[in-house]
C-alpha cells in the first residue's frame, strides 16, 4: 500500500487538530492549533490504516521548534522501507 504524500498528511493533521491550515513545510509545533493530543490522534489514525509502516509515537519523539510534516513523512517513507 502506497503512503500518503506530505500534502495528504499535513491536511490529515490540520483537519484531526481543528487547524485552519498545516503546509507540508509549517514547523508543527508553532502552529498553536495542534497539541501532543492531536499528534497521537493523528498517529492513531495512520497506524490504522497503515500498519504495516510500524509507526508508533517514537515518531516524534525529536520533534522540535522546526519539525515540519515533511520531516515526518521522510521518516514514515524510511519505516515503510525498513
Amino acid at each position: 500500500m502506497e503512503l500518503p504524500t506530505v500534502e495528504e498528511l499535513a491536511g490529515q493533521l490540520a483537519a484531526v487538530s481543528g487547524a485552519a491550515e498545516l503546509g507540508p513545510d509549517d514547523a508543527i509545533q508553532r502552529n498553536s492549533d495542534i497539541d501532543s493530543l492531536d499528534l497521537m490522534e493523528w498517529l492513531y489514525g495512520f497506524q490504522n490504516k497503515y500498519p504495516h509502516v510500524g509507526a508508533d509515537e517514537s515518531l516524534f519523539s525529536d520533534i522540535d521548534d522546526a519539525t515540519t510534516m515533511r520531516d515526518v513523512h521522510a521518516k514514515l517513507v524510511s519505516l515503510a522501507k525498513a
